[in-house]
């Protein structure tokens, strides 16, 4: 899995690729944990090249949701390809997070 990270002001955008799995989940976290450590946590998670996720991933992805709230921010989700927003849809997390079609309305949405 490759990590890449992105500033645009205060939201901070982590674009992912390959599979998010048991095996990748934890530098996953370890970065979302430093990312969320202080207010406020605007993240965007893009997630445009990952191309499969597993339940560590999702539990990952709760997890950074719960704490970017805890500081006073949120997690916005965007790009997913098909097969991974139907993992989202199946475990009903699509009405836990906010899902966006493309990273510019992710962050756009932040301004609101």
């Amino acid at each position: 899995m490759n990590m890449e990270i992105r500033s645009f002001g205060d939201i901070t955008v982590l674009a992912l690729s390959g599979r998010f799995d048991k095996n990748t989940a934890p530098s996953v976290a370890t970065w979302l944990t430093e990312a969320t450590s202080t207010p406020p946590a605007n993240l965007v998670v893009n997630l445009a090249e990952v191309n499969f996720v597993d339940s560590t991933a999702l539990a990952t992805l709760v997890q950074a949701l719960k704490r970017c709230q805890q500081q006073q921010g949120n997690l916005h989700l965007c790009s997913l390809q098909r097969q991974v927003l139907m993992i989202f849809e199946l475990t009903r997390l699509d009405k836990a997070f906010n899902i966006f079609v493309d990273e510019n309305h992710a962050i756009q949405s932040f301004a609101v």
